[in-house]
């Protein structure tokens, strides 16, 4: 029988926008709910960054940004480090990516050039989808947000979306090589920013409030200056926000819209899959997610709030996942390229920074890591939006959260009691104990995967001084990668 899997890869989308993880159906994402009722979902499971290049540049080579060399947008990761598609397609498997790309280092859309790795017959990023419009006319209207009217005015149809033309590439892709052993990359760039989707979700979502909780009445105090900068960036939207008797709502139609359509060409692609590979794996996950004005704050950026860190990540895997099973020991993107390659019986080189999460998907009890970790460097390249060059290193152990902020003041939250993350414990000596063995594991890990802006400033922090010299001292040479 042919070993084949898909994975699915949305752009900004956060658990809590999926129904699975915030037991919220009005979000009404079926199909991926589908999935989860039918495999296993991992309820702490995060990004490597809360950017999509970054977030991108990891997921693809199972490398850290600050080893990729990703340190924000429109970066390409080092020449020198394959992408899981050129690694299976090394060792004969057939291999294609349709979708958002965002890892050639030009702008959003891409260059248009299949990436080698993959099979360029598929290949379709933003600018294969911008070429593939009619006209000027249309590639405007592709880029602005609209709607019920505009869609209307405009004729927008799903069959003018980019997300219905992956998912259409998606489908031959599957139908194509049934017979075969292979990997597609099915990466929807929906509901990312402008929105893009027709009737009836465009009109599906005018009275959607996504509740702030706590959140939404954030001071900030006790938190780093570069997020109360931030805030007040975007304090003229905070203040629309309408308020109800348990706190502020964020309503943004056209974003729960596109949600839910993206839901819907997920499922289009899903009905191909289990007509004609039903046995094969299926993963799901996104980049990363939104703030959407919780402590404030909107869009993505220089923080490691669960809005934008957490994201949701379900394996399908007939037979070897448990139908409706729930994972509670903190994953990573940066587990994925290793998890294919054990699915596929491709030998992990040492390179490769992550594990196989294949016994935690066919145990959920089981536990692959004691703790992930996550960075921030910059927003984009090209500009200095959230306050340009703004370095984080966080680790997670799946209770407590420690966000170093080079640059800033630090954070240290206990999510057990502190869901919300409003209780900033970093100056707590109740708890130092355990700060401090996170602040260890940070820098233990900063050194184990070489990461380029090592430095003491990381262990010279207010509430903890560690007197280590970097003058000197081994050399850390990157493991050898035959590939």
């Amino acid at each position: 029988m042919p070993r084949q899997a898909v994975f699915f890869l949305i752009d900004t989308q956060s658990a809590n926008c999926v129904g699975c993880y915030s037991g919220n159906s009005e979000l009404k994402p079926p199909n991926i709910d589908r999935l989860a009722a039918d495999g296993v979902r991992f309820d702490n499971a995060y990004t490597c960054s809360p950017v999509c290049g970054p977030a991108r540049s990891a997921i693809m080579t199972g490398l850290y940004p600050h080893a990729t060399g990703v340190l924000g947008n429109d970066q390409a990761p080092h020449a020198d480090l394959p992408t899981i598609g050129q690694r299976l397609q090394k060792e004969g498997f057939v291999t294609g990516y349709v979708g958002k790309w965002h890892l050639d280092g030009s702008d959003y859309f891409g260059d248009g050039r299949c990436a080698e790795g993959w099979d360029p017959d598929y290949w379709f990023d933003g600018r294969n989808y911008l070429d593939s419009l009619p006209d000027d006319h249309a590639r405007s209207i592709s880029r602005l947000v609209h709607g019920p009217e505009e869609v209307k005015a405009n004729g927008i149809t799903e069959e003018f979306t980019h997300a219905h033309r992956i998912a259409d590439r998606a489908r031959a892709f599957i139908e194509a090589h049934r017979d075969e052993d292979f990997f597609l990359v099915v990466s929807i760039d929906e509901p990312h920013h402008p929105f893009i989707c027709p009737e009836p979700f465009v009109s599906g979502f005018d009275d959607f409030e996504f509740s702030l909780g706590a959140t939404g009445d954030d001071d900030l105090a006790s938190k780093p200056q570069s997020q109360r900068e931030w805030a007040t960036h975007f304090q003229e939207g905070h203040g629309d926000l309408e308020r109800r008797e348990d706190g502020l709502v964020y309503k943004n139609p056209n974003y729960f819209a596109c949600n839910s359509y993206s839901d819907y060409e997920v499922g289009r692609v899903i009905s191909a899959i289990d007509e004609h590979i039903p046995s094969s794996m299926v993963v799901y996950t996104s980049d990363h997610g939104d703030m959407f004005y919780r402590h404030r704050l909107n869009g993505k950026g220089p923080c490691s709030y669960e809005e934008i860190t957490n994201i949701p990540f379900i394996v399908r895997w007939p037979d070897q996942t448990q139908a409706g099973s729930q994972s509670a020991s903190p994953v990573s993107h940066i587990d994925l390229v290793p998890t294919f390659l054990d699915y596929f019986g491709v030998d992990q080189p040492p390179l490769l920074q992550g594990k196989s999460l294949v016994a935690q998907c066919q145990d959920p009890a089981h536990a692959t890591n004691d703790k992930v970790f996550i960075e921030f460097n910059r927003f984009e390249l090209d500009h200095d939006g959230f306050g340009g060059f703004t370095p984080i290193r966080t680790v997670f152990d799946g209770r407590y959260k420690l966000a170093i902020n080079l640059l800033d003041s630090d954070e240290f939250y206990d999510l057990q009691e502190d869901p919300e993350e409003m209780n900033n414990l970093i100056e707590n000596e109740a708890t130092a104990e355990i700060r401090d063995r996170l602040h260890d594991a940070i820098l233990a890990w900063q050194g184990e995967t070489r990461d380029i802006l090592r430095t003491t400033i990381w262990g010279r922090r207010s509430w903890r001084d560690i007197e280590k010299s970097t003058w000197g001292g081994p050399t850390r040479p990157r493991p050898f990668d035959d590939r």
